[in-house]
């Protein structure tokens, strides 16, 4: 869920510095497939609001995020936190990645209540952590997978094993640890996910709110669109969301695909990936010229 508490007074974004101290390491490893997949503005949008739906058809995920969240009445700095905790979780110094994950787990601690079906929840529920870890690790995945460079199931399955380093510290250690338990966990929890209202107007959200950069806010639209066919199919239908209005046209997919190809090419000054990489001795645009096609097959 990872936001504080609805009603809070608005604070800004956390200072997070990338850059220093030098050779500072950070919780994944400059060569790892985290930090080729989540430096990737194209598959971050797209991958995320794969995410966030599937975290939303879940009944107690949904009352979590929309009755202790600012997502409602605040997306843009929800949205803006996210991202700044994906990114701090994979680049920033290690004593950083670690206080600020800490802060998340206290603030999910204090959030619990009853849904309106009368079912109880608590954010802290391993069941809960589990399912919210593995939609993130899925849809940024599959995004990068599909919009930027091609990934084998091997890789897969190197990068939920990997995605362990971080999904411990949020104590969900029960997340997948491979493509095959990937798919457990979904048709586990495919039973409960169901569609609602708050799906549609999180949609609603996310199209009207100016979430991206000037280069790619025209394709907003279209990224969450692309953001719904990395769901399952079954789940597209159960959500409602098969019609033409959510459909990505064939166009629009290559579109998107060479997109994410010139983003895989061209580092973004400033950033957390250009600036993690300088701190580990790497020039500027490492992430951005070498990718090891058979990474994560060893």
């Amino acid at each position: 869920m990872n936001d504080e508490p609805a009603g809070s007074p608005r604070r800004a974004l956390p200072s997070v510095d990338f850059l220093n101290p030098h050779g500072a390491p950070a919780l994944y490893a400059p060569d790892s497939l985290a930090w080729q997949v989540f430096k990737n503005p194209v598959s971050l949008f797209i991958g995320g609001i794969a995410a966030v739906l599937l975290e939303l058809a879940e009944e107690r995920v949904r009352t979590g995020v929309w009755e202790h969240s600012t997502f409602p009445t605040d997306p843009l700095i929800r949205m803006q936190r996210t991202g700044l905790m994906t990114h701090v979780s994979v680049y920033a110094p290690v004593a950083v990645a670690e206080k600020l994950i800490r802060g998340v787990v206290s603030m999910h601690s204090r959030v619990h209540g009853t849904t309106p079906k009368g079912t109880q929840y608590r954010a802290n529920d391993p069941e809960l952590l589990n399912w919210v870890q593995c939609t993130a690790s899925y849809g940024f995945m599959e995004a990068y997978a599909g919009y930027c460079r091609p990934l084998t199931d091997a890789q897969r399955d190197h990068f939920y094993r990997e995605s362990m380093v971080s999904a411990r510290l949020f104590l969900a250690h029960g997340a997948p640890q491979s493509l095959a338990e990937q798919r457990q966990q979904f048709e586990r929890m495919r039973p409960h996910l169901e569609p609602h209202p708050i799906i549609l107007q999180f949609l609603d959200i996310v199209q009207r709110t100016s979430a991206l950069s000037l280069i790619l806010r025209p394709l907003q639209t279209t990224m969450v669109r692309a953001g719904i066919q990395l769901l399952p199919e079954w789940l597209i239908e159960r959500l409602g969301l098969q019609g033409q209005r959510w459909r990505l046209k064939p166009w629009e997919h290559r579109m998107l695909k060479r997109l994410g190809a010139v983003f895989e090419r061209l580092p973004i000054p400033g950033t957390a990936p250009t600036l993690a990489s300088r701190r580990m001795g790497l020039p500027a645009n490492y992430l951005y010229k070498r990718f090891t096609a058979t990474a994560g097959e060893g």
